[in-house]
């Protein structure tokens, strides 16, 4: 059997009790380490669940991804995601391909950024589709996150931006080269993001088009959501680009058109209240 176990948003606590028990039973236990992170270590998951893990990266999971399901053939094998286990596409590819080896699958579910983002007090149904903002180079500076999330705001509806993650990420001269020499590890921030989008809309402007949203367009800043020391701020796209959220992992949300009652919350968490006063029951400029 192949466990797919979801390990929530926090710390080792919050894996759920059939995950640990599922865990605990496997012979071989997978750790995902690149579609994201949990505020401890694998030493200290390790120690809670009286495992040892093997990390399981984007190189593993994806090209050899036949050899742990040839152990989940002969034992059980656990496969531990970071939130829920369909956070990410790759993670469907692994069933599809357990499916076609006629591997058995159970997959454990918990809570995963997509639904623990109300803890801002925005209204799950009123999200659009969410996106992902990637780091721009010097010569690679896509922009379709832009658009997606002006069709959001066309719509009225708010939305999440999934910000960059990278791990285990090689240099263009070390991948060229063949060499297996890694960059350090990099999360894009919640003022990172918002820069990003606030050139895009600085250039916009300079060919002459209206954007959407600007740089008053209220926003919320979110950080290490499930954890202790979880962080929200709301504010203008403005504001995000300077405020303090410290460690990853970071999302922001752009906001749509808001209820009152969603208005209400987010004053708990401004940067400044006289940013929301004007926003009440209607679409945010």
């Amino acid at each position: 059997m192949l466990y797919l176990v979801g390990l929530g948003l926090g710390d080792a606590a919050d894996i759920t009790v059939k995950g640990l028990q599922a865990v605990r039973q496997c012979r071989r236990v997978y750790l995902e380490a690149y579609t994201s992170v949990l505020t401890v270590g694998k030493e200290a998951l390790e120690e809670f669940y009286g495992k040892e893990l093997i990390l399981a990266d984007r190189e593993m999971v994806e090209q050899e991804a036949d050899s742990l399901l040839k152990e989940a053939d002969v034992c059980d094998v656990a496969f531990l995601v970071v939130g829920d286990p369909f956070g990410a596409t790759t993670h469907s590819d692994l069933v599809l391909r357990a499916v076609k080896l006629g591997i058995p699958y159970k997959v454990i579910h918990n809570a995963s950024i997509m639904n623990a983002v109300g803890c801002c007090g925005l209204q799950l149904y009123n999200f659009g589709e969410t996106v992902s903002i990637v780091f721009w180079t010097d010569t690679w500076k896509p922009q379709s996150f832009f658009d997606k999330i002006e069709k959001n705001r066309q719509n009225g509806m708010h939305t999440l931006c999934l910000l960059d993650i990278k791990v285990k990420e090689q240099s263009l001269e070390n991948l060229m080269k063949g060499r297996k020499i890694y960059e350090p590890p990099r999360y894009m921030t919640v003022n990172q993001a918002a820069e990003q989008l606030l050139a895009i809309i600085q250039n916009r402007r300079l060919q002459g088009e209206k954007p959407e949203f600007t740089e008053n367009t209220i926003c919320v800043g979110l950080a290490r959501v499930g954890a202790l020391d979880e962080k929200i701020v709301s504010g203008t796209l403005q504001q995000m680009s300077t405020v303090e959220l410290g460690a990853p992992l970071h999302s922001l949300i752009v906001t749509g058109t808001m209820h009152p009652l969603e208005l209400e919350m987010l004053k708990l968490f401004s940067v400044d209240s006289s940013s929301l006063e004007n926003n009440a029951c209607q679409r945010t400029t």
